[in-house]
């Protein structure tokens, strides 16, 4: 067990390690960094000048067929963003204002703001250690001490509201254990929609993320895997919950040679041409990326072998994992500002670190959301850094 006084020589140690997988930062590491290697400037070129580059064009649909492909869903609906995705996708999956939605309190602030733009509230439960994603055990508990199963659903006893729907995130690439939560979604009568915005390439059980639950959302932000410089996508093998969510991302117009007319509130969330260029060039180099990581990823496994204040986390069990962002989880008794101490020291040396997110019901906005028991997510805010981790690391001398 690490020696608490000990904690303030972490900073050596670390960075001796960080020099052996990515040698000296003789200039500033980022976190994650896009990379434009393959036809990206030729596609968005042909977008230019053949005046193709709002949200209706042949790259759009091209991009859908392919990241539907790669993702072993039936459909993909391509627009501006992950949390529109995710919005969208709960839309079409049922959920209702004043419903409550189960999310890990450990996760992105989008996956909590697409809720709210639902007019929904978040309902936030604890993760696994292993995984760091949504705890299905710790669920199932929880589900049994504070809601009941009414006519109209499974119903908060406390709130009054209902429950209708779980949204899991595979936090930093991992999957959570899918099956375990769908039997749970199951039992209490849940629609799943996944999370899958860190996760495109992960598989779990040779299935590949996004592809796990009824519908699902992916992000293209400008760290991601891919990039589209801003965009993200809905899955799902349900061809009306496609249509809908296509319908509802084309302002819900209804298709006519001259006329305007929306037949329900739709919004302007369809991804535009261009950023559907950048998506076609960058899915055709996923594999390559993908191959990248994971090799990045085992050189920090074997970089950090016998660090006395942490590990690197590895992929769960059932997981073959994008590795999207290297996980350096700290011993649970490294003091929060030895901790702090620890990220300043690799960003002052040029290796950019960051912490986890911060708990989601500690924002003000969600201080009166209803919460399970939080231990290890509380345990896991505190103890996760993560670490440079862009594909083009692998190859660093």
């Amino acid at each position: 067990m690490l020696n608490p006084q000990s904690t303030p020589a972490m900073l050596p140690e670390v960075l001796e390690r960080m020099n052996r997988v990515l040698g000296p930062a003789t200039e500033f590491i980022p976190l994650h960094v896009p990379e434009f290697l393959g036809k990206e400037r030729d596609y968005v070129l042909d977008c230019i000048d053949t005046g193709w580059v709002s949200s209706v064009g042949s790259y759009v649909d091209r991009f859908e067929v392919e990241l539907a492909a790669a993702c072993g869903t039936a459909r993909a609906i391509v627009v501006v963003n992950g949390t529109a995705a995710l919005h969208l996708a709960m839309i079409v999956a049922g959920v209702k204002p004043n419903d409550e939605v189960i999310i890990p309190a450990l996760t992105f602030a989008a996956t909590a703001n697409a809720v709210h733009h639902l007019g929904a509230v978040p309902h936030f439960v604890d993760s696994c250690e292993t995984t760091l994603g949504l705890d299905p055990v710790a669920l199932a508990t929880h589900l049994r001490q504070v809601a009941v199963t009414r006519p109209e659903g499974l119903v908060n006893k406390a709130t009054g509201r209902r429950i209708s729907c779980v949204v899991p995130m595979h936090v930093f690439g991992h999957a959570i254990d899918m099956d375990a939560l769908n039997a749970v979604a199951a039992e209490f009568g849940l629609v799943v929609v996944e999370d899958a915005a860190e996760s495109l390439g992960s598989q779990y059980k040779g299935r590949p993320c996004g592809s796990l639950s009824t519908i699902s959302a992916l992000s293209f932000n400008g760290n991601k895997i891919i990039t589209t410089g801003g965009g993200g996508a809905i899955l799902t093998d349900d061809p009306e919950l496609a249509r809908h969510a296509k319908h509802l991302s084309t302002t819900a117009k209804v298709p006519h040679r001259w006329a305007y007319a929306h037949d329900e509130v739709g919004y302007n969330y369809r991804m535009p041409n261009l950023n559907a260029a950048l998506g076609v060039a960058q899915l055709a180099q996923l594999d390559t990326r993908l191959a990248q990581k994971r090799a990045l990823a085992a050189r920090y496994i074997a970089g950090f072998e016998g660090l006395s204040c942490g590990t690197i986390f590895r992929e769960p069990e059932n997981s073959h994992s994008n590795y999207w962002l290297n996980t350096l989880m700290l011993a649970p008794e490294v003091a929060l500002a030895d901790r702090d101490a620890l990220l300043d020291g690799l960003n002052d040396a040029g290796y950019m670190a960051r912490p986890i997110w911060s708990l989601l019901h500690h924002a003000p906005y969600n201080a009166a959301c209803p919460r399970a028991p939080l231990p290890v997510a509380e345990q896991l805010e505190r103890r996760i850094i993560n670490l440079p981790s862009s594909a083009m690391l692998a190859d660093r001398a």
